[in-house]
């Protein structure tokens, strides 16, 4: 066991324990009907993509077994395709250029979720 391992039981748990707040978080963020003005349309970009970066990257740490990991990535992304539809009924407009940014946040969340794991745990380990 390297000594990054000995830290994974309890980053998974963490990522268990964070997962559900972020996720909180996030649904509220999307679904306020009057988000803070902010001055440029593509700051709106980064921030679905840092959110859904983080949710992957966590549920990843947290359940990513083999079988879970697609389980996990489209879960994420119907997650941000669901909160972008239901931004219509709290007076904001959906956009698919959000929803890929969700979902390039998740892949790579996901991405680097999986290269820590491998990194932690070596090749092959499940």
């Amino acid at each position: 066991m390297g000594f990054l391992a000995q830290f994974q039981p309890g980053l998974r748990l963490a990522a268990r324990w964070l997962f559900w707040p972020a996720a909180l978080v996030v649904c509220w963020g999307e679904l306020t009907p009057n988000p803070p003005d902010i001055s440029t349309s593509q700051w709106d970009k980064v921030q679905h993509f840092t959110a859904y970066f983080g949710l992957a990257l966590l549920a990843t740490l947290a359940w990513g077994r083999r079988g879970w990991l697609l389980r996990i990535l489209l879960s994420v992304i119907a997650l941000g395709g669901l909160l972008e539809i239901l931004q219509g009924f709290v007076g904001r407009d959906a956009a698919w250029l959000d929803q890929l940014a969700n979902t390039v946040g998740a892949l790579l969340g996901m991405g680097w979720a999986l290269a820590w794991r491998r990194l932690v745990e070596g090749p092959g380990r499940d």
